[in-house]
């Protein structure tokens, strides 16, 4: 069979023909794509020849044959030798090399990687082939060059663009321009394989519009809110935020009391921000899974076609497949609402999937909401992802919190931080503010070294027709809720997120009825979830924490006081960060019985934390990924240390809950499928993985994709709590909640 060309697609069409993508448009096809996606972090050159070299191996006969057997195009071609899996990204990495010496490895990491993820360069802890050795190998190459290569294609210049970031940053860079050759070349094939996916990737609206559509939606929000001295300070912080939008981009701060309108405010300024300095997005980072939902759809009342929800449950990245990649984003929607996991793991990342979306971070505006819960044990290595981000790629960052994190630079004997510096406060003056706000008065235990019995705290709890009481892990959850008297309501992770969803939605319906409610719930009510009781009980925790619950009780501002009560409970909060935080709050206020939300204090409480944390990188990033003169970095042994939540400890389970059975068929049946993946991660339940082989091997639950998992058992899924496991011993790092 004589084919016009060497192929680097087929696809068989609906009338048993085949259209053929040629590799040679293929390649200057992606390589102008990823050019244009580069151009914005000025390495258009380095971009365009990754794309133009990074299918170089698809030219050799060995692959040639192999794509004819596996897409049907010719079945006889297995008869001219093996038809096995064929490595078509070495050789233009070896290309790359000869053509440049020490500078083409800039190239190769981006080219052998651009389907198996960055390689590191010496053989390491991960596994697979490191690229120091792929590059000895000159087969590849050799096979690739017997055929009659354009010069046009083979014959370049060496790129005159320079690192961004120099050593600190080359890791990065290498890892942006990786995010511009794996997207384009995924589109590019999309766009041949699929014609109808890739126009569905179109018509999103400008910003512009889009600031057009808040301000429009503000106006009628502000017009019809009551003229409580909450709502005027709320629409002063909103003022103020538009008028600071149109300071040069960089660094900002937003300190706010909890209940003070942070959410939209910062949405204000981030719009305005992007349609000043033409940014191309804004990407709102939280730091839970457990309280996305609710911001994402703050959003998307106001933006029902500008929003992309992305967060890590039941995420294709950790099962990738030519299917599972279809459930993933590459973040080209004007408005991203996604997770501290999502987006600081991404930045570390080695796969492809988890890389792609990268370039479309730059030139953005980036929201951290609750900035004080970033990881200390990952500190360093994330602020210098920001620094690095804001210095080179355009990025604007806004630090969104009431109870702002120490995060500027310092040093002492024998050891420096590294921070953020030149931040700028949006509001004008934070300690009127937070005077103005103060709605609450917060009552100590007079020893807060002497525990409570769960007895002693329900008792208490139960005094009050409507109250929330906060606790530090899910077992303490459970331990409260069944001593409380009946219709009592329960908040966990143990719980999905539309059970989570619908309770919150019940607990709001009847607070605003003024019915009586009481709730028990894990930490994860604290950051984002806008209810207001008139009292809060809260185990002692970190001072940030006891500060977020404050902000649940007369969060309206309609009491004269609410009241917030810190109890000591009978365990101390879980091993690690929860701890630390718990011991850093008592030895700061056990002197002092003054206003624990003193804003002055932060500032302590954090410098303390951070002092007493093991390590501000304990895993070693920021070494591994530090580039030598000879440009050899650890990609992949990085991206497997970097995990914000130990990922090899959790497994996600499907449960049965409201539609998800009918949802669970049609995975059996389809496959990850973009829409269906988007309505399965509110059905998903993250469990230790002692918890999960117990249920595994008793039958409850089972594998209904490779590497998902669903409930099997109808007992296992709790109507209140959620799924049932042992309380006696329940999942003791208890991160989330």
């Amino acid at each position: 069979m004589n084919e016009p060309c060497a192929i680097a697609h087929a696809r068989r069409q609906t009338d048993g023909s085949y259209a053929i993508h040629c590799l040679e448009e293929h390649l200057h096809a992606v390589a102008v794509l990823a050019g244009n996606h580069a151009t914005a972090m000025d390495s258009a050159d380095w971009a365009y020849l990754a794309g133009l070299w990074h299918d170089l191996g698809k030219y050799a006969d060995e692959f040639q044959r192999r794509i004819k057997s596996v897409s049907g195009y010719d079945p006889d071609a297995h008869l001219e030798g093996s038809v096995g899996r064929v490595d078509h990204s070495t050789a233009g990495a070896q290309h790359a090399v000869e053509q440049f010496s020490v500078h083409g490895r800039i190239l190769a990491y981006l080219i052998s990687g651009h389907h198996a993820g960055l390689p590191d360069w010496h053989s390491g802890e991960t596994g697979g082939a490191a690229l120091n050795v792929r590059l000895n190998d000159k087969s590849h190459l050799e096979r690739a060059l017997r055929k009659p290569i354009p010069q046009s294609i083979l014959a370049q210049n060496k790129p005159a663009s320079l690192p961004l970031g120099k050593s600190d940053g080359f890791a990065l860079w290498v890892r942006m321009l990786f995010s511009c050759l794996v997207d384009a070349d995924f589109l590019d094939t999309e766009a041949f394989m699929d014609e109808g996916k890739a126009a569905q990737r179109a018509g999103y609206p400008a910003i512009e519009e889009l600031l057009r559509r808040f301000d429009s939606h503000m106006n009628e929000n502000f017009s019809g809110a009551e003229p409580t001295r909450v709502n005027r300070i709320r629409a002063e912080v909103l003022r103020q935020c538009r008028e600071k939008a149109n300071d040069a981009p960089g660094m900002f701060s937003l300190t706010v009391p909890t209940g003070g309108g942070k959410t939209l405010s910062s949405l204000a300024f981030a719009l305005q921000h992007a349609a000043q300095h033409g940014k191309r997005r804004v990407i709102y980072v939280i730091p839970y899974t457990s309280i996305i939902e609710q911001t994402a759809n703050i959003f998307r009342d106001i933006f029902p076609d500008a929003v992309v929800e992305h967060h890590s449950n039941l995420d294709p990245d950790k099962a990738e497949t030519v299917k599972s990649r279809l459930a993933t984003e590459n973040w080209d929607a004007p408005i991203i609402v996604t997770t501290n996991v999502q987006f600081f793991e991404s930045l570390f990342a080695a796969k492809t999937s988890r890389c792609r979306k990268l370039h479309n971070i730059v030139n953005s505006v980036v929201v951290l909401d609750e900035a004080q819960l970033l990881p200390p044990e990952f500190l360093q290595p994330i602020l210098t992802a920001v620094n690095l981000l804001a210095q080179h790629y355009g990025v604007t960052f806004v630090l969104s919190t009431a109870t702002q994190p120490a995060l500027n630079s310092r040093s002492g004997i024998g050891w420096t931080f590294k921070g953020l510096d030149g931040v700028r406060e949006i509001v004008r003056d934070p300690d009127t503010l937070y005077r103005d706000l103060e709605r609450v008065t917060v009552e100590l235990p007079e020893n807060l070294h002497e525990t409570q019995n769960w007895d002693e705290i329900a008792e208490r709890v139960q005094r009050h027709e409507s109250v929330l009481a906060v606790v530090n892990s899910r077992a303490d959850a459970r331990e409260l809720h069944r001593r409380l008297p009946k219709g009592t309501l329960h908040l966990s992770a143990l719980m999905c997120g539309e059970h989570r969803s619908r309770v919150i939605t019940d607990i709001k319906r009847r607070l605003k009825d003024g019915e009586a409610v009481r709730v028990v719930s894990t930490q994860l009510i604290e950051a984002g979830v806008d209810v207001d009781f008139p009292v809060v009980y809260r185990a002692l925790a970190g001072l940030d924490s006891i500060a977020q619950a404050a902000g649940r009780c007369n969060r309206e501002g309609k009491l004269e006081r609410g009241k917030v009560f810190v109890f000591v409970p009978p365990k101390p909060a879980p091993p690690g960060h929860l701890r630390r935080a718990a011991q850093t709050t008592v030895s700061l206020l056990f002197a002092s019985h003054e206003n624990p939300l003193r804003r002055e204090l932060f500032q302590h409480y954090f410098e303390q934390l951070y002092w007493k944390a093991p390590s501000l990188d304990k895993q070693g990033i920021e070494d591994l990924l530090k580039a030598n003169g000879q440009g050899e970095v650890q990609f992949r042994t990085a991206a497997q240390r970097f995990q914000l939540i130990e990922e090899s400890g959790y497994r996600s389970v499907i449960v049965r809950y409201a539609d998800s059975p009918t949802l669970i068929g049609n995975l059996k049946k389809e496959g990850p499928k973009r829409w269906l993946m988007r309505k399965l991660q509110r059905y998903t339940v993250s469990l230790p993985d002692y918890h999960f082989k117990k249920l595994l091997d008793n039958g409850d639950v089972s594998e209904v994709h490779p590497g998902m998992f669903a409930q099997t058992a109808d007992a296992l899924y709790h109507a209140e709590l959620g799924v049932l496991v042992d309380n006696t011993n329940i999942d003791p790092n208890a991160l989330v909640g």
